[in-house]
């Protein structure tokens, strides 16, 4: 008897082909970039899985071309903003997302961001690479000490309330959030947390990070409006989804300090990003590798193929995207 096909669009860590291997045949992408959506459709013809990245488009017609025998899509991240929900949901088709492994590795790049943003790392090193420094001054490149600083979050899902725990235990940060009215009372009591108004964190935050996902209710919750609310000296840091904030909004912040820096790990045009940011040197920006840690990637693999198994299998998937 045949055995189930599972088509992965690109490359993951070993750890999550190797358990699908042992149970199920493996139509592997060639390609080592992002499909074009015939050669998606092409790939996933036949098959009961599917193991997309987030740069994949899993549209009806996608959906469509896999065939009525498909079971599952599973997502290689914990966004899931290209997968057509609905869609999939008449068709019942699972659909699943690798939430918590990678919690620790984006939370941790989000505060790297912060500290090279605070203490004008990139720019440091820039200036120092170009021969530029001469010995100490008194004033050469100041930046920002965090301590007693207050940090606002803009949702407190599990990375934010993760990034929430460093800041206030590590840095002695005040931290206030907002997450649609709701309270996490039990990390008010553990670090002295507030959750506030989206107004309130605007105004009063000196650092303000984004942890909230791709809605059409989220898109551009950071513009021009909200930019000319924050203080002077605050600085945004997003490891969430690109078009949260509006670029063009955020380049003109930048460059008229408007706020004073920035930290980026995603981008509102994908792989693109807006050209006045890459003149700018008060922000720091990173190619989408918040989970770019060998652990994280290697238990999102894993978690994806286990969630693979399970609907192939005739169980409830571990992790199913409600």
């Amino acid at each position: 008897m045949d055995k189930p096909i599972v088509a992965v669009t690109r490359k993951i860590p070993e750890a999550g082909l190797k358990l699908l291997a042992d149970k199920f045949e493996i139509r592997l992408s060639k390609q080592d970039r992002v499909l074009k959506q015939e050669e998606l459709k092409k790939l996933v013809k036949g098959a009961a899985g599917i193991l997309a990245l987030l740069t994949d488009k899993i549209d009806d017609s996608v959906l469509d071309a896999a065939g009525k025998q498909l079971k599952i899509v599973a997502n290689y991240a914990v966004g899931f903003d290209n997968i057509d929900l609905a869609a999939a949901k008449k068709r019942k088709i699972a659909v699943t997302n690798t939430p918590g492994v990678l919690t620790e590795a984006v939370a941790e790049h989000t505060v790297a961001l912060l500290m090279a943003a605070a203490r004008r790392i990139v720019e440091s090193d820039k200036f120092t690479r170009a021969g530029r420094y001469e010995g100490w001054e008194p004033e050469l490149l100041l930046g920002y000490e965090l301590q007693g600083k207050t940090l606002g979050i803009m949702g407190l899902g599990r990375i934010g309330s993760r990034v929430a725990e460093i800041a206030a235990k590590g840095f002695g940060m005040k931290v206030i959030y907002y997450d649609n009215g709701n309270r996490n009372k039990d990390m008010d009591t553990a670090i002295g947390s507030e959750a506030v108004s989206v107004r309130k964190v605007l105004t009063a935050a000196d650092v303000i990070s984004i942890h909230v996902p791709l809605l059409p209710s989220t898109k551009h919750l950071i513009g021009k409006r909200e930019f000319e609310s924050m203080k002077k000296t605050a600085i945004l840091i997003n490891t969430s989804r690109g078009p949260v904030i509006d670029e063009k909004a955020l380049a003109y912040a930048l460059s008229k300090k408007i706020i004073a820096g920035a930290g980026i790990d995603v981008f509102e045009f994908e792989p693109q990003i807006t050209r006045e940011l890459l003149k700018l040197d008060n922000i720091v920006m990173t190619p989408h590798t918040a989970s770019a840690t060998i652990e994280a990637r290697n238990a999102m693999a894993e978690l994806a193929a286990k969630n693979i198994i399970n609907v192939l299998e005739g169980r409830s998937p571990l992790t199913p995207v409600k």
